[in-house]
């Protein structure tokens, strides 16, 4: 977060001060093409009695008035000129080409010499700004295309202050826009050349072994001689002098340290090693040196030693300095080394035709001016702007022709093709589409060596040799498979870098299948494509479209792109491998993942910390758990403490383990009946990797136990009771008779009519329990017909109705019109329902609502629904057992129960190929749901 808040911080102050030096810069440009500085071409220094003349410049105002070197001026308009400032001063209120009177004293004799000033030439003010755009233009090129390169930053701030050096001019009328211009111009002369030998320092530091403070000893010059124009102005006396002294100090300066800059550079060039970075130092030392050494030669050096040299020379000197940022915009950039020596070479040579040519400009346009401001004085400045202006065009034609000369020789426009094509190479194996790698290999060839023809042979990896892939110009029947390519054999141990075939359709030393495909093909040169020695890969191109062969730099540029592509295909064919072989991965995987999620038993495995790696979707419906909220997820917060303990046992020991009819509850509070396996999970090195965990949801098998193993004892004690029901009967006939009789005789008794009433009356009772087991184990047929369950219900309720009434129970039916018939017996339905709505009664013992609900689902469905007191889970498996009954001790107003009325109900629920389903919760009632098969649908299902 800090680094990048440093980066647009450093991001904002760039653009606040680039954008502040280009409005400056501007705003500079525009005074001073609106403001003429005045000048006499004199050179006036501070001496005894007023300013003596230094130097009177040839041709200029002061020479014209007839002044001479030495004269002493004392007054300048009637004032007074002490120090220049003062003259300077009087000249700006006079302007240029207005007469200023000089009072001299010559010999002895003061005289009054009447001059008329001059316009200060800044015409090269204009090639000084040129070079500042190139600055300018060079720092945001660099910046923008390598952010992130080393110095980067540094060398664009090296750049700003050098376009505020060079484009910073100031007009002398000395306002606020033009002080700021001038401090600007002596802040950035100052700081300059100290950048310059810091970033020449970093770049020459290989391994960053100069530490930050002493690279920022280099700036404390650039501050000395800050502080030296202060002391000028704030404590020191405002002499032509001391402009002078402080001028050299700053030029010697920037010399000194331009030369040091030079000297590091080459030190380092000469020190290094590696070859990339050895060849980036030597362009890096020659540039430098041929910008800073004119500079130093022709300029530093004749004006610290005040030698008399041609401005124009000097002013050419100032200019080569525009060769240190194209120089060091290329090592920046980082230009692979053969492009760096080329583009070296080139921009050098353009450069110094360029500045020739400004210069060689501005020579003829200052010639004219001159000549026309000698000729006819009276033409004025419209004269001189027309001079320029005649100039420049017939300079035009001149210019374009030494334009031209020099294309020639460079061949600029196929160079930059070559120079595309090597990139092309080298950024081939970012390609991975083997069809768009050779389709760009067949487009670029031709457009970049002007060839008509080009093929590219790939090697049969199934059947060996070659077979034409793509192909730019060829006829159709070159395509044919069979096309005999026995002469791309380049395996062979004398094979060489290439083929070159003068004359395809004579290629004698071919056999005659190989000279007919050489003919057909009409390709002059054949290159191998290489990987490991082995050509994977082979181009084959023809003569150019002029007719001409390719020039051995050609062949040479081929041989070097002939590798770049040989790894570009291998890659490419080794990425559609990986692809296949991907696709094919995938597929197995979407194979194990649906035989997974297919299966019906739960699956999910766990990692060695026990978060759930994998759940299949039958583990999300048996869990109703949403596969995306239970992977990651600890199986400690996704089951029951109750199975986490199971799992822990289970872990603790080797090998599989198995938990038979565990009770698994569910997010919902379900509970489910499973089988539960737990295995390790294993890695091909046979290293366990988690656990994979089994659930089988056997819930309804188990049901389905229990029904069968219910249905087994019913048919058994059915068996049982068909043989004592007959056995039993007889013998409670004679009691029953015997005890009636003796009732008879004893009547009136009553000590004996109570004992004999109540034997009749258990008599009668076993009796009831004897026909109830002849019924239960009756195995006749039964007479099915077409039912109608909401009739039978309707029936049964009519038979209750009394005893609901007595027992305060509340009817609530909800019976489904149009209810679809089934097959049934409805006696034995009403006997079901009977026992069902006699049970419910029993059940509410202080009164309650019994629910009675038809509906279609599938099925004709019945839920009978109670208030009453529910079923303990200890009862509840056991209600379909004979002769298992809670009401042995029934409650007043309740009968007592034989233990066989579900029973029968259950049997005869399995006689209509139904299904009895009871949900109870004890204390808030019972439920029976009942199912029948559907004789036909109604009408409205």
């Amino acid at each position: 977060m800090e680094k990048s808040f440093q980066i647009r911080i450093t991001v904002v102050l760039l653009a606040v001060f680039t954008a502040a030096a280009a409005v400056l810069a501007s705003l500079n440009f525009v005074q001073e093409t609106g403001y003429q500085s005045p000048t006499d071409g004199v050179v006036w220094v501070e001496a005894t009695g007023g300013l003596a003349a230094q130097r009177v410049a040839a041709g200029s105002a002061g020479q014209h008035a007839g002044l001479k070197a030495g004269d002493l001026m004392v007054r300048a308009n009637d004032r007074e000129v002490p120090r220049w400032a003062a003259l300077a001063q009087e000249m700006i209120r006079t302007k240029a080409y207005n007469t200023i009177t000089y009072t001299i004293m010559r010999d002895g004799v003061r005289i009054e010499v009447p001059v008329i000033l001059d316009a200060l030439d800044r015409s090269f003010n204009q090639g000084f700004r040129l070079i500042a755009l190139v600055y300018l233009g060079i720092g945001l090129y660099v910046l923008f295309r390598r952010w992130t390169a080393p110095h980067s930053t540094h060398f664009y701030i090296f750049c700003l202050v050098s376009f505020v050096l060079y484009s910073f001019k100031s007009t002398g009328k000395m306002d606020g826009l033009d002080q700021a211009v001038y401090w600007g111009n002596i802040l950035a002369e100052s700081l300059q050349p100290a950048l310059f030998l810091h970033f020449a320092l970093a770049f020459a530091d290989e391994r960053g072994r100069r530490r930050p403070r002493l690279m920022s000893l280099v700036y404390l010059p650039g501050i000395f001689v800050i502080g030296l124009r202060l002391m000028a102005i704030w404590r020191w006396s405002a002499t032509e002098l001391l402009r002078h002294r402080l001028d050299q100090i700053g030029i010697g300066y920037d010399a000194a340290f331009y030369v040091l800059a030079a000297v590091v550079l080459f030190v380092s060039y000469k020190m290094t090693t590696a070859p990339l970075r050895r060849q980036q130092l030597k362009w890096l030392t020659r540039g430098t040196i041929v910008a800073v050494m004119p500079f130093a030669l022709l300029y530093a050096i004749p004006y610290l030693f005040n030698f008399a040299v041609p401005d124009l020379v000097t002013k050419l000197a100032g200019i080569s300095l525009v060769f240190l940022p194209l120089t060091f915009s290329w090592a920046i950039v980082r230009y692979r080394l053969m492009d760096t020596d080329l583009i070296f070479k080139r921009g050098v040579t353009y450069t110094l035709a360029t500045a020739s040519l400004v210069g060689l400009y501005f020579l003829l346009v200052a010639i004219s001016a001159e000549v026309v401001r000698k000729r006819l004085p009276n033409a004025g400045a419209w004269g001189v702007i027309a001079a320029i202006v005649i100039t420049a065009q017939l300079f035009d034609p001149l210019k374009r022709r030494i334009q031209d000369r020099v294309d020639r020789v460079f061949d600029r426009k196929r160079y930059d093709y070559r120079q595309t094509l090597i990139e092309f190479g080298r950024g081939l194996n970012s390609q991975t589409d083997l069809n768009a790698l050779l389709n760009a290999i067949v487009d670029r060839l031709p457009r970049t060596l002007l060839v008509t023809r080009i093929a590219v042979f790939l090697a049969d990896q199934q059947r060996g040799g070659f077979v034409l892939a793509a192909g730019h110009g060829l006829p159709p029947s070159a395509f044919d498979p069979k096309l005999d390519l026995g002469l791309l054999d380049f395996d062979q141990p004398d094979a060489g870098s290439h083929i070159f075939l003068e004359n395809p359709q004579q290629a004698l030393h071919l056999t005659e299948p190989e000279r007919r495909a050489a003919s057909l093909l009409d390709l002059n040169y054949y290159l191998p494509c290489r990987v490991q020695d082995r050509a994977i890969a082979v181009i084959g191109l023809g003569r150019t479209a002029d007719g001409d062969f390719l020039s051995s730099e050609d062949v040479e540029l081929l041989e070097s792109l002939a590798s770049y592509i040989g790894i570009a295909i291998q890659n490419a064919r080794l990425y559609a491998s990986l692809e296949e072989k991907i696709s094919e991965y995938e597929r197995l995987k979407e194979f194990n993942e649906n035989i997974v999620e297919s299966i019906n038993v739960g699956i999910l495995a766990v990692d060695l910390e026990d978060r759930i790696d994998s759940w299949n979707s039958q583990m999300e419906v048996m869990y109703a758990l949403p596969r995306a909220e239970a992977l990651r997820q600890p199986l400690s917060a996704v089951f029951p403490p109750g199975l986490i303990e199971a799992y822990e046992r289970a872990t603790s020991e080797s090998g599989v383990h198995n938990l038979y009819k565990f009770r698994l509850e569910t997010r919902t509070g379900e509970v489910r009946t499973a089988n539960i396996a737990i295995a390790p999970l294993v890695s091909r090195d046979f290293t366990t990797v988690g656990r994979i965990i089994l659930v089988d949801d056997i819930t309804d098998r188990t049901e389905l136990e229990v029904q069968l193993s219910q249905a087994e004892k019913l048919s058994s004690i059915g068996l049982l009771a068909a043989g004592v029901a007959h056995e039993v009967n007889t013998p409670l006939a004679v009691i029953s008779s015997y005890t009636q009789m003796l009732t008879k005789q004893v009547r009136g008794d009553d000590r004996l009519s109570p004992l004999l009433e109540k034997i009749t009356q258990q008599t009668f009772r076993a009796s009831e329990i004897v026909n109830g087991l002849l019924n239960f184990s009756r195995t006749g047929t039964t007479e099915f017909r077409e039912t109608d369950l909401n009739a039978i219900i309707r029936d049964t309720l009519t038979l209750v109705e009394h005893q609901f009434k007595t027992s305060q129970v509340q009817l609530d039916a909800t019976l489904l019109p149009d209810l679809p018939p089934i097959l049934g017996n409805a006696g034995k339905l009403q006997q079901v329902f009977l026992n069902l709505f006699l049970n419910a009664k029993d059940a509410m013992t202080d009164g309650g609502t019994l629910r009675i609900a038809t509906e279609v689902n599938g099925h004709v469905s019945v839920a009978i629904s109670d208030t009453g007191s529910g079923i303990s889970p200890e009862h509840l498996r056991r209600i379909y057992d004979p002769f298992f009954t809670t009401k042995s001790a029934p409650k007043e107003g309740q009968r007592r129960g034989t233990g066989l009325g579900l029973a029968v109900t259950y049997g005869i629920i399995q006689e209509h190929a139904g299904k009895i389903h009871v949900e109870s919760q004890v204390g808030e009632g019972t439920t029976f749901y009942l199912e029948f098969p559907m004789l036909r649908k109604a009408a409205h299902v």
